[in-house]
């Protein structure tokens, strides 16, 4: 299994617009944070989880050139905002739809954000098609199986994420944006080979753990390698990353696992 990271930041990306603070003005690449996303590739199963506003770039950057499910976590507009640049794929496929997995409320935010979207096959070569589609427990694949569990984040749920390659068994999970693990998402992570988690800043928030938080959570899972993501600009790598616990890491754009 293969696990790449798009991007790691926050909603506002790092650096911000208009902060002169030192992180924002690092040249430390890994404080250049574009929002929050993975690409995971299952024996051949290219998996597309959320797209920020930069999904072209960061599809650029990482030579991605297939795709074959989508799923989108929720409907905040740094997860859904680059989903207009899955056009592509759907050339790529034949001109069909591309399968979107998420919850009813991610389904409804695309609905809302993309009407043309939503159509069994492009209006128009170049155009992009999805095929909405309400992401269960447990999705099977010849490749291997994702299960999902809900996460609170504020008002609404995310979709947690637990990815097991059939031909390894490795097991990757991916729990961001939410406030904390529910008893269901710890066990099911459990066994993990490795985990990521929303670790926002060291400060509390209302909607996401912050880096304490999700230390907690990470002991309570007990993988062998924990990332966090979804970084703010309160996160200078090198410093912020060396004073973690052993086995808990800073993720940054551009990061592959091979698992």
């Amino acid at each position: 299994m293969e696990v790449i990271f798009m991007g790691t930041g926050t909603s506002q990306g790092v650096p911000m617009i208009a902060c002169d603070c030192a992180v924002c003005q690092s040249q430390d690449p890994y404080n250049q944070r574009t929002r929050a996303s993975i690409h995971v590739v299952m024996d051949g199963l290219h998996v597309q989880v959320d797209a920020a506003p930069e999904f072209r770039l960061q599809c650029l950057r990482e030579n991605i050139r297939t795709l074959d499910v989508f799923i989108l976590t929720h409907g905040h507009a740094d997860h859904i905002a680059g989903m207009d640049d899955l056009r592509r794929f759907c050339d790529l496929k034949g001109g069909v739809a591309l399968p979107v997995y998420s919850t009813e409320e991610g389904m409804a935010r695309v609905l809302a954000v993309f009407p043309y979207t939503i159509a069994e096959r492009p209006i128009a070569k170049g155009y992009p098609a999805f095929k909405l589609i309400d992401m269960p427990t447990r999705l099977e694949f010849p490749e291997g199986t994702i299960e999902s569990t809900l996460l609170p984040h504020g008002g609404i749920n995310t979709l947690g994420l637990i990815f097991t390659e059939r031909c390894s068994a490795k097991k990757f999970v991916y729990y961001t944006d939410n406030k904390r693990l529910p008893a269901e998402a710890v066990a099911l992570a459990k066994g993990a080979d490795a985990v990521v988690l929303d670790g926002l800043r060291p400060e509390t928030h209302p909607t996401h753990m912050s880096i304490p938080e999700a230390i907690v959570a990470a002991r309570q899972i007990g993988a062998p390698q924990t990332w966090l993501t979804h970084l703010t600009h309160y996160s200078d790598h090198g410093p912020a990353d060396s004073e973690l616990p052993s086995a808990i890491n800073l993720a940054y754009d551009g990061l592959r696992l091979n698992l």
